[in-house]
């Protein structure tokens, strides 16, 4: 099933309907204003939260973490150290696996894969509209958790590009 992400959801306060590719509601990403740190949450379409993702604080490294509608943390997505070629996240889920999630994050051209196995393809290749990138989701996969990490890798990698940028423009600056 493919579901259609508008790229620039992350500002505070920020709501935003994922759609099927029929155009039918699906989930809703509530962007949570006044708080400490970036707060997400991914309701159904009648409303039920189903995901709340949270940026981590304190860690050494940008990591965003996805919980279940009681609280319970299952997964953190995070940059993967030492990818010498390319860049690369990795969401580690409660259960002890790992997803790998690799490709193009700046183009949004990207797979998240398990055991070799590709979960979601995230593309902004197949539809036209402006600002929006696809997320198809294998059969008999939860849809509501790759959606979320689809949220937290692009968020990630948006905010590392944004730094770099910047740290370009200091050094050009001086």
């Amino acid at each position: 099933m493919k579901y259609l992400v508008r790229e620039r959801i992350f500002g505070i306060g920020d709501d935003f309907w994922v759609e099927t590719d029929n155009g039918e509601k699906a989930f809703l990403v509530d962007g949570k204003a006044l708080r400490l740190r970036e707060t997400f949450e991914l309701k159904d379409a009648s409303g039920e939260v189903v995901a709340v993702i949270k940026k981590k604080v304190l860690s050494l490294r940008d990591a965003m973490k996805v919980q279940d509608a009681r609280g319970e943390t299952v997964a953190t997505v995070k940059k993967k150290l030492f990818t010498p070629f390319r860049d690369s996240y990795l969401a580690e889920l409660a259960d002890g696996s790992e997803w790998e999630i690799h490709g193009d994050f700046l183009d949004k051209e990207y797979d998240i894969e398990a055991d070799g196995g590709r979960l979601a393809r995230i593309s902004r290749k197949w539809f036209r509209v402006r600002d929006t990138y696809a997320v198809d989701v294998a059969d008999g996969a939860d849809a509501a958790l790759l959606l979320s990490v689809a949220v937290c890798v692009d968020r990630l990698s948006t905010a590392e590009h944004e730094e770099e940028r910047e740290e370009r423009e200091e050094r050009e600056d001086d």
